[in-house]
């Protein structure tokens, strides 16, 4: 039996504004998250890296190369320096502690990047009070674990890579049993995984029963395609996370799956 996470009450499917909308604004702004808030999303996905000084901002990449005015190693540069970098010349690079007092409305999907980034998370996670609100993820096992671990209390999360595989196993075949027990004594509420990787297929119509049948919801990334999240939704998904989030607005209201919370203020 699944334990119940707060972070997942809520009418689904859910509706993930990946970056804030990445395709509609700079990426991982508040303007772009204001924006998502604004078109009635509850949901926001963002990543978080820490500055050398500890300094916990919300920003996807390594580095300031690809998206700001700025350059270098973001866990190299003190807080000082990265402060001074504008997305897209424009937008300061918020921090994740500000977003989540700034709308304690929403909830928050946090990719963590870094292990350096483990430890000021938990630290904004507590001084927000919002442990009900955050869902943890990252591409490492290893920092996943660290993560959770660092919250001092059970707080939402996903599936890591490694389990993600044995999910996808489990449902592509039979004779997974013991895996399948493992994942279920796990406690993760949630697999978020692509539509497919390195030419496999990972999101089936297998994979979401066999994840319900843990007790799992199953939200998939990053899709901007209409007809592909009308595919998704089909096959049952719990939840798609998407950088065009007008688009996706308009698929949910079109299937009467639209359910916005009121805006609040920033």
């Amino acid at each position: 039996m699944q334990r119940r996470f707060p972070f997942l009450d809520h009418p689904g499917p859910l509706a993930f504004a990946h970056r804030g909308g990445a395709r509609e604004g700079r990426e991982n702004t508040v303007a772009a998250f204001g924006r998502a808030i604004e078109l009635g999303y509850t949901y926001l996905e963002t990543d978080v890296h820490a500055t050398s000084d500890g300094v916990l901002l919300a920003f996807h990449d390594h580095t300031l190369d690809r998206v700001t005015d700025r350059r270098g190693r973001v866990a190299e540069l003190p807080y000082r320096l990265v402060r001074q970098a504008r997305v897209g010349g424009v937008d300061e690079i918020p921090l994740l502690e500000e977003l989540l007092g700034g709308w304690p409305q929403a909830r928050f999907n946090i990719d963590v990047k870094e292990a350096g980034a483990i430890g000021p998370l938990a630290e904004a996670v507590r001084r927000t009070g919002a442990y009900d609100r955050v869902c943890l993820t990252s591409f490492s096992d290893e920092r996943l674990s660290r993560a959770r671990a660092a919250m001092g209390r059970e707080v939402c999360s996903a599936l890591g890579p490694r389990d993600v595989a044995a999910l996808r196993a489990a449902a592509a075949t039979s004779g997974y049993g013991r895996l399948l027990t493992r994942l279920a004594r796990s406690g993760v509420p949630c697999a978020q995984v692509p539509v497919g990787f390195r030419g496999l297929r990972v999101t089936t119509r297998a994979l979401v029963r066999t994840a319900h049948a843990l007790g799992m919801q199953v939200h998939v990334w990053t899709i901007n395609d209409p007809a592909r999240m009308e595919q998704l939704l089909d096959l049952g998904v719990d939840g798609i996370m998407t950088d065009d989030i007008t688009g996706l607005r308009r698929v949910l209201r079109e299937r009467g799956m639209w359910h916005p919370r009121t805006p609040g203020p920033s």
